[in-house]
């Protein structure tokens, strides 16, 4: 299977991405891991992202883009993938749509973490505590939800209107939320 996991920061894709990348036996891509990963080795590419990542706003589309096309054109991506983290706008939707019909894979399903602001807000702050991430604090976290609402949301209708998008309650433990999504997608 190919999927997208998709929901605001601090909806628990990243930990149901793991689980959900295990269990379709694929690779998972975050571009958020890779952007970190950049950040902490200190390249002109995590120099240039840790800008953007701690205002709360996106890494440009070119840099991303080129990213995931080259992510997605390894091997183990081949027959099975989890992207977490993109797309993240409208212009990275047709660049995905692009990239996958150069692969001749065609995307099977969009899960969409939901859950109310104020408990990704409280998550997000936990999170800050426990990791020490310096794009975790409050106005950030709260700048995150309202672009993710300007740039992000949209491209749900999109999915739903394409019949991929599967919405699943992203509230409780990890572990209800992980059965709640593969209840939602029984051939995964």
């Amino acid at each position: 299977m190919r999927l997208l996991i998709m929901g605001p920061p601090g909806a628990g894709k990243g930990t149901q991405a793991v689980a959900l990348a295990e269990r379709i036996k694929g690779a998972h891509i975050s571009t958020g891991d890779i952007f970190r990963a950049n950040v902490a080795q200190e390249t002109e590419l995590g120099k240039t992202a840790k800008r953007y990542m701690d205002a709360g706003e996106y890494v440009p589309d070119e840099v991303t883009n080129a990213m995931v096309a080259d992510r997605l054109s390894q091997d183990d991506a081949r027959d099975a993938f989890l992207l977490d983290g993109y797309p993240r706008t409208l212009d990275q939707v047709a660049k995905l749509d692009e990239i996958l019909e150069k692969l001749g894979t065609p995307l099977d399903g969009v899960v969409a973490l939901t859950v109310v602001e104020e408990e990704l807000v409280k998550r997000l702050l936990e999170r800050a505590k426990v990791s020490g991430r310096s794009d975790d604090t409050e106005d950030v976290i709260r700048h995150r939800q309202e672009v993710y609402r300007a740039e992000t949301e949209p491209l749900l209708a999109v999915y739903r209107d394409r019949g991929l998008l599967v919405e699943v309650d992203g509230m409780g433990t990890p572990d209800e939320v992980g059965q709640r999504i593969a209840a939602a997608l029984p051939s995964a």
